[in-house]
């Protein structure tokens, strides 16, 4: 028989013995004062160095992208700033063009005027050349034609310039008179 049922006390076997409870407490006070004192304190700074870390992680994210949306926000300026300059140009290139345009217009007219002016003066000093020539020839042949129907010799200049110029005067005078009545 067992000692337990010998002295008339009955052990349980769920509840140890007062002397296991002793030693077991003073074991984990031991194990508790150390890990208390050496472990703690050395996961504890651990886990302090890791937080830093992580917070300066988060920081240096957090710098990062603020200086990365200031980048952005400077590109989105800068590129704003280069549409609207490309704006401009485009507009100041198509003014110029349009100034080119209206001078090389004016150019065109003014040249076309110059040359329809002097056309003009060629022709009419031609027609006068011409009015010169057509009098002296009408004017010879209108002496040869007066000598013969007259009979005689017409060698006086001055008489015939003037019969000539008479002539051509009544001639004159007649397609006025004929223009005027159109």
């Amino acid at each position: 028989m067992s000692a337990a049922t010998e002295g008339g006390e009955t052990h349980s076997p769920v509840i140890p013995e007062l002397y296991d409870i002793v030693w077991s407490a003073v074991c984990f006070v031991i194990i508790l004062v150390f890990f208390w004192r050496y472990v703690l304190p050395r996961v504890q700074k651990l886990l302090d160095e890791r937080a830093e870390a992580i917070e300066g992680n988060i920081a240096k994210a957090d710098e990062a992208q603020r200086k990365a949306e200031a980048a952005l926000e400077e590109y989105t300026a800068q590129l704003a700033d280069a549409r609207a300059e490309a704006g401009r140009i485009r507009e100041t290139a198509r003014e110029d063009g349009k100034k080119i345009v209206a001078e090389a217009k004016d150019q065109a007219v003014s040249e076309a005027a110059r040359v329809t002016a002097s056309a003009q003066a060629q022709i009419e000093a031609e027609r006068q050349a011409a009015l010169v020539s057509l009098r002296s020839e009408v004017g010879t042949i209108a002496i040869d034609l007066a000598s013969g129907v007259i009979g005689e010799t017409l060698s006086d200049d001055q008489k015939a310039k003037a019969v000539v110029d008479r002539f051509l005067a009544d001639l004159e005078a007649s397609e006025a008179t004929a223009g005027g009545m159109k």
